[in-house]
């Protein structure tokens, strides 16, 4: 929330304080390896480059962070990870904030009381002694998915060294039932990945390749090199089908979606199976889901090795084993890599904490008292436990608060670590800052447990690869490892599996009541990241919410209860109860509602804490995705849905801001010679004939798949700064660049959804610029519409001739004095970056196209005595794009990315009837419908 202004004085003693905060801030003490080449020693004001890796469900995805004197301020994708590929997601642009947290954990903690880590070394080893005598009976482990070489290896010695201990592993979004169904279908524990830039028909089962989750990137890249529009290309354009009951990123990019309860989708995957020759019988389906089904099957039978079918993890075991028989009938381009032996799941562990069988237990980062299913009463057992309890975790969490001893971790940009990749490339992360509080490694923990008392994480990962390479060989391997991000030649090797078995498929009875499907949320995944305001402000990308979650329910159900957007509801399930407010959700079945994960939190920090509402408190081990027999009951009351759009839809008819145009007609404009345009005349001065570049940027929105790395790419590049849950209610977000959503479907059982990026359009007779009394808005020498800060006076003139609604105005000091909670720490501050300006109140912002990248570029050339070169310059919202739907360069430049696409036959601007001239415009969505299925378009 917002509070008075500093003084001098008071902003003099908190930059002090700030400057005392970090002194910590600085390179580790081991030698890291830049990723580029920089001069000797090091420059200040000059950023430098290095890669490393973050994980999300133990996955690691390659990033390279830009520090300034050993402060890092930006992450941006490792091109040479295959997990990243140069892009990024939300929660990999976010991760940079949660280092500077003020709320992390800083002290290690006895029964809730600061305590030093030597008297908690005085605790634990008489304990270990004693275990150790009775073989590590009594002592469990649980860890979150691990895929670390070196954690691994550690959790072995331990397990060495104790026979008898048990390791579990839990995590809220897993893959249990993926793999549970490989191992019925082959007989073995396989993941299977798909090859989407090998395929030409794809079709969806309750699964969201494009959603968020550690394949996004890989995926969207993927896809998007299957989905390229261009005049003279000619390689095949994708089409995707989708069966789902809740709409999806996925869904919304499919040429055909067909909205299913998850049991309609079983029963298609079965005749869709039959179809193709197995020996079940085929179920009746409703005439819509079998005309998909005609169309559907045909289609993939006349693709046989390119056409395939997923699954998403929500998905029974089932329907995985036989969507495994359905990819193998085909021929799908799908690798299958082996599986490690798993852990023990969390039921058994919540069971020893009640039976008293537990003597000792160590949690590494996992949260269970928070999100362990309900009906194992996890956080209870463990409240009650008298055994010895370790929490190693970032923050004081639910968990932490629960467990006799807490120590903090460090942030996994402070530390030593390795991980794997999807496709089992691994990859180093190293620490780019010392640690802010100290903290400790999993490693070093583990070490202990292990008999190896003070171990450290660097050592720890030095002895895995030495293992690995071998002393002869390591130094060079290790040294370029860090400088690449990955380990070269590391990828698990695919192994061909044998005859898929298909599964016992009985009849399954229709479940009595509302179906609730829960899913994990688009910007905080399993509420991991509650407490990060970039990501509760972000809006996720078809609802638009922020600040919360929501029920989400099919308009026609809502209608059949009497229920509106924002009515509260009580949701009762298996004698347990839960309040929500309603979001009708075009695209979703009837008979089910759905609820996100992440919400609910009550020892997140200032940000998160009590955010939402708490899926968790519904859910049961073993019904963790679908739990049947859901009761509602109107509260009475309301609450008020955020959804930011709102407040910046711009005027005109959705098919004309975003059009859609088939493949047939995106070929009958192309077979046309491209035409220029001649510009209505206009009362503004040119801009076009200035000295210097044209800079513009053209967006493919066929692409584009609405992830919000691009949002959040630009809030870290821009020190975009957070308003808070009142402000965004007052019409007052921040955002420079925002992703619209609109429906162009004529149904609400099919919407269609597309995805619009907004930044400013950089307009060439721009209607911002006449109406500012002092000048504040004009362009510059190179066509740019930039703000001068220092001048503006807050009119807000600007923001109310904007068509584009695109400008942002500062109603408070946000980032200068009245910051939304925790937001004034001065360790936040250490997170901007300082090649941008960080405004104060009154004053108006908007996206500037990264000009300090324009600068940077624009003086690295000068000195070389060259042009800038095409592509030499990126865009925050560029880099970040997974998809690459995003293009910025030179117009003056005829060979240029952006001067090509604007020859693109698909090429328009938005509002274009204003003839504002943006510098910023789009290609139309194109769309690959099956002609069988057109006619109920």
């Amino acid at each position: 929330m917002s509070g008075p202004s500093l003084g001098r004085r008071q902003a003099a003693l908190g930059l002090l304080a700030s400057a005392l905060t970090l002194t910590s801030c600085g390179e580790p003490a081991e030698e890291i390896i830049p990723y580029v080449e920089a001069p000797e020693g090091q420059v200040p004001g000059l950023p430098r480059r290095f890669a490393t890796t973050l994980a999300l469900n133990g996955y690691g995805r390659g990033v390279l962070a830009t520090c300034f004197e050993g402060r890092p301020v930006k992450l941006e994708g490792n091109a040479l990870h295959p997990a990243s590929l140069g892009g990024t997601d939300a929660f990999t642009e976010a991760a940079i904030l949660s280092l500077y947290d003020p709320d992390r954990s800083r002290t290690v903690r006895q029964e809730g009381r600061p305590a030093s880590f030597e008297a908690f070394l005085s605790a634990l080893k008489p304990r270990l002694a004693a275990l150790e005598a009775r073989g590590g009976a009594g002592l469990h482990l649980l860890t979150g998915h691990v895929t670390s070489p070196t954690l691994r290896r550690l959790i072995g010695r331990l397990r060495a060294r104790f026979p008898a201990a048990q390791w579990h592993a839990e995590e809220p979004v897993d893959e249990r039932n993926a793999l549970a169904g490989a191992e019925a279908a082959f007989g073995q524990r396989l993941r299977a990945r798909p090859r989407l830039e090998s395929a030409r028909v794809v079709l969806t089962l309750d699964a969201d390749p494009l959603g968020p989750g550690p394949e996004q990137v890989a995926h969207a890249r993927a896809f998007a090199a299957r989905r390229q529009a261009r005049r003279g290309r000619e390689a095949p354009f994708l089409r995707l089908y989708a069966a789902e009951p809740l709409l999806t990123n996925t869904g919304a990019k499919a040429d055909h979606r067909l909205a299913l309860r998850p049991w309609e989708v079983r029963d298609l995957a079965i005749a869709l199976a039959a179809r193709l020759g197995a020996a079940v019988a085929e179920p009746d389906l409703p005439p819509a889901a079998r005309r998909f089904l005609d169309a559907l099957a045909a289609d993939l039978q006349a693709h046989p090795g390119e056409a395939v079918a997923l699954a998403g993890p929500w998905a029974p075991p089932e329907l995985h084993a036989l969507v495994h028989w359905i990819n193998v009938r085909l021929g799908a381009p799908v690798d299958y890599l082996p599986a490690p032996e798993p852990a023990l799941p969390l039921a058994p562990l919540a069971e020893a904490l009640r039976d008293g069988s537990l003597d000792t237990l160590l949690i590494l980062g996992a949260n269970p008292a928070y999100d362990a299913p309900a009906d194992l009463g996890f956080g209870e057992a463990l409240g009650k436990s008298r055994a010895l309890t370790i929490h190693l975790g970032p923050w004081r969490d639910e968990t932490a608060m629960l467990c006799r001893w807490h120590l903090p971790e460090r942030h996994p940009l402070e530390d030593w670590a390795d991980h794997l990749a999807p496709d089992g490339t691994a990859s180093i992360a190293q620490p780019l800052i010392t640690p802010l509080h100290g903290g400790h490694s999993a490693a070093t923990v583990l070490g202990l447990l292990g008999g190896r008392d003070g171990l450290d994480a660097h050592a720890a990962l030095r002895e895995t690869w030495m293992e690995a390479w071998g002393e002869a060989a390591f130094e060079p391997l290790w040294r370029q490892a860090l400088h690449d991000g990955v380990v070269a030649g590391s990828a698990a090797v695919p192994v061909l599996p044998p005859a898929p078995a298909l599964p016992d498929l009985p009849p399954a009875p229709l479940p009595p009541g509302l179906a609730l499907l829960l899913r994990p949320d688009p910007m905080l995944w399993d509420g991991r990241f509650a407490n990060n305001p970039w990501l509760q402000e972000c809006p996720k990308p078809l609802t638009r919410q922020v600040w919360g979650n929501a029920l989400l329910l099919a308009p026609a159900e809502a209608r059949a209860r009497a229920l509106r957007d924002g009515d509260l509801v009580r949701l009762r399930l298996g004698g347990r109860e839960l309040t929500a407010p309603v979001m009708l959700q075009p695209g979703m079945a009837e008979g089910v509602a759905a609820l996100h994960l992440g919400g609910g939190r009550q020892r997140a920090g200032a940000i998160g804490d009590g955010i939402g509402a708490n899926a968790y408190a519904l859910r049961q081990d073993a019904a963790r995705w679908m739990l049947p027999g859901l009761e509602l009951e109107a509260s009475g009351e309301q609450a008020e849905l955020l959804r930011p759009q709102e407040a910046h839809k711009l005027e005109g008819e959705s098919t004309r801001l975003l059009p859609t145009l088939s493949l047939e007609e995106f070929a009958a404009r192309a077979a046309m010679p491209p035409a220029e345009q001649p510009q209505p005349a206009s009362l503004f001065p040119a801009v076009g004939g200035q000295a210097g570049a044209a800079w513009a940027m053209v967006i493919d929105t066929t692409l584009c798949i609405g992830c919000n790395a691009c949002v959040l790419a630009c809030r870290a590049e821009n020190n975009v700064p957070v308003v808070g849950p009142e402000e965004v209610a007052a019409r007052r977000d921040m955002h420079w660049l925002r992703i619209d959503t609109y429906h162009l479907g004529e149904s609400e059982q099919d919407p269609r959804p597309g995805f619009q990026p907004v930044p400013c359009m950089h307009c060439e007779t721009a209607p911002c610029e006449p109406v500012c009394p002092v000048a504040a808005s004009v362009h510059d020498a190179e066509g740019l519409n930039v703000q001068v800060y220092n001048r503006c006076i807050g009119t807000r003139f600007c923001q109310g001739n904007c068509p584009y609604k695109v400008r942002r105005f500062n109603f408070h000091g946000y980032a200068d004095g009245q910051e939304y909670a925790n937001q004034g720490d001065p360790l936040v501050a250490a997170q901007r970056n300082p090649e941008v300006t960080v405004r104060g109140r009154g004053v108006m912002e908007k996206c500037t196209y990264c000009t300090q990248r324009i600068s940077a570029a624009r003086r690295a050339a000068a000195r070389e005595g060259r042009e800038i070169a095409d592509g030499e310059v990126q865009t925050a919202c560029q880099s970040a794009c997974p998809a690459q739907a995003i293009s910025f360069g030179d117009l003056k430049k005829p060979g240029s990315a952006v001067s090509a696409l604007r020859r693109e036959p698909q090429h328009y601007a938005l509002l274009e009837e204003l003839n504002t001239r943006p510098r910023t415009t789009y290609l139309a969505q194109a769309r690959n419908a099956n002609p069988a299925l057109e006619d109920e378009a």
